[in-house]
């Protein structure tokens, strides 16, 4: 009898097992699909305080049409890009530099510069930018947890029984902006 109470026990174990690694892994991935919805949300406030911060530009800098006319292709170019957030990195990426030439004309203009409206919506876009790579960052790092359990032995066996799958990071696509920062005075 003590040897069918072994096995019970083992059996029991087991089963706890099973359930904690099925849960943890669930757990996992619904933290990367929140993870990628909090990027989402920043990309839309991102793109909501655009025109705003265009129009505010358009009154003082009438002459530099080309540099706001590329942040308006750029951000169409986000609009039109259909997809997860992921595939749409390409287009998020060239969205940001066209936005680094628009405060780049700005530094030009020092009415500009001065102005409220400009310098709270340039703010609430830095801000906007920090909340971002924010988001990137806590997505990547939840990925690695769900990829690492994925991966591992034996939580790789639930995994695969129960069609688990790696997911992607997010990654920059733009090699500009892999390289280091030159200043220059």
């Amino acid at each position: 009898m003590n040897y069918l109470a072994y096995v019970l026990v083992a059996l029991g174990l087991l089963v706890v097992w099973l359930i904690y690694t099925y849960n943890k892994l669930v757990t996992l991935r619904y933290r990367a699909k929140e993870a990628i919805s909090d990027i989402d949300v920043q990309l839309k406030r991102r793109f909501d305080l655009i025109p705003n911060l265009v129009e505010t530009v358009k009154g003082y800098v009438k002459h530099e049409k080309g540099v706001l006319e590329n942040v308006t292709k750029a951000r169409a170019s986000v609009a039109s890009s259909n997809g997860n957030p992921l595939e749409r990195a390409q287009s998020e990426n060239i969205l940001s530099n066209t936005l680094k030439s628009l405060f780049a004309v700005a530094e030009n203009y020092p009415d500009l510069k001065a102005n409220t409206n400009f310098l709270e919506l340039q703010r609430e876009l830095a801000d906007t930018e920090n909340k971002i790579q924010a988001s990137r960052r806590f997505y990547n790092t939840t990925v690695m947890d769900l990829n690492t359990a994925v991966s591992t032995f034996p939580t790789k066996l639930m995994a695969d029984a129960f069609g688990f799958k790696e997911e992607s990071f997010f990654e920059t696509e733009n090699e500009d902006e892999r390289k280091p920062v030159q200043v220059k005075f």
